[in-house]
């Protein structure tokens, strides 16, 4: 991992996604560990197992606050699975653990992640998520996306 002190970079979305939103979590994932920073999400399927391994791809490290009491629930690209019992009252320990976050496509519990975000004042940027009024940084592509969100930190 490069860096001496890495920042935590969330990284949200639906445990189910299409094949176009994992490509796109998978990028943002391999951009935050060329970075030199650590990704955090909630450590299951979809968005965040296509991000977590994109981290892996490029030697990043990954943590994931786990909803439940296992880790064994941790997808398989997850380094540092943390179990919360918390069931998605885990969102808030992810925001507020993170430097900054990308939201990629998602649903309800993404839309808790976004609020408590915006709420706390941490940085945010959105593909393809959310439409609700809220002080969103929109991006098209993972590299504008992490531009966007890198400015803001």
């Amino acid at each position: 991992m490069k860096g001496s002190n890495p920042r935590l970079i969330g990284v949200i979305g639906a445990s189910q996604c299409s094949h176009d939103l994992a490509e796109i979590a998978q990028e943002i994932g391999k951009g935050i560990a060329e970075r030199g920073d650590v990704l955090i999400c909630g450590g299951l399927a979809g968005v965040m197992e296509a991000a977590c391994r994109g981290a892996k791809q490029a030697g990043g490290l990954t943590v994931g606050i786990l909803p439940g009491a296992e880790r064994t629930s941790a997808n398989p690209y997850v380094d540092l699975p943390i179990v919360s019992g918390l069931s998605y009252a885990r969102n808030l320990i992810i925001v507020q653990s993170s430097d900054g976050i990308i939201a990629i496509g998602g649903r309800y519990g993404t839309l808790s992640e976004i609020a408590f975000a915006c709420q706390l004042d941490i940085p945010l940027v959105g593909i393809s998520t959310w439409e609700i009024g809220v002080p969103i940084l929109r991006a098209s592509t993972p590299e504008e996306a992490l531009e966007l969100l890198y400015s803001k930190m």
